[in-house]
């Protein structure tokens, strides 16, 4: 796969060493000679230039990218990226970082933007998910609005304890999609009994997500 990645600093450098490491190709753009520090990720392809420049981006070949992720520490450049990858060169799936939780609402579909991540929101959800147990934490927003990816860790007393995954009346539009047990990650199927201590990873949407944790939480 090949990933563009909009921002050559501290976070997208780390975010490219470790796509490089799972195989991915990588291009990092930045218009700061300074942040054009080769030896820090040889492997990546790197490129000096305005992101937000469609001649820079054509430079950069966005037409045969999979993914762009727009990691720059302005929001401004970030929202400006995504909607150019998006809608100058349908790129398929575009990641942008959030640095100021007061822009978040713009961070959505009508900028180009598909996974909005905002660094302030996911470190206080960790910090909720460290702490909480049968309450439904939000750990990440797909496409604003419409999906978001949560958390909860059943307590002893929680209703579905003892139930098999397939025989629980998930809301509509809510997905388990992961049980995390005991330091393992399992795939739920239909015959998966839900245990006390379970961490329930959902896709849901933000609508059935009050239904999800009525059902989930002990009354």
């Amino acid at each position: 796969m090949r990933v563009t990645i909009a921002g050559a600093g501290a976070v997208g450098r780390s975010i490219a060493v470790e796509l490089l490491e799972n195989g991915h190709e990588v291009l990092l753009i930045d218009i700061d000679p300074r942040a054009i520090k080769i030896d820090s990720v040889p492997r990546a392809e790197w490129l000096l230039a305005d992101a937000c420049e469609i001649s820079s981006l054509d430079e950069a070949g966005l037409n045969g990218c999979q993914v762009v992720i727009a990691a720059s520490g302005d929001d401004k450049v970030n929202l400006v990226v995504s909607l150019l990858a998006k809608t100058e060169y349908g790129v398929p799936r575009v990641v942008a970082r959030i640095n100021h939780p007061k822009n978040e609402w713009l961070f959505n579909e009508s900028w180009g933007v598909d996974v909005a991540v905002s660094t302030p929101r996911l470190l206080s959800a960790l910090v909720e998910e460290a702490v909480s147990v049968g309450d439904l934490v939000r750990l990440m927003t797909f496409r604003q609005g419409q999906a978001n990816l949560v958390e909860l860790t059943l307590a002893e007393d929680a209703p579905v304890v003892g139930q098999r995954a397939g025989s629980v009346p998930w809301p509509e539009d809510a997905a388990l999609v992961a049980i995390l047990r005991e330091g393992r990650v399992l795939v739920p199927s239909a015959d998966d009994p839900l245990e006390a201590g379970d961490e329930l990873l959902f896709v849901a949407n933000q609508e059935v997500e009050h239904e999800l944790a009525h059902l989930l939480s002990s009354h």
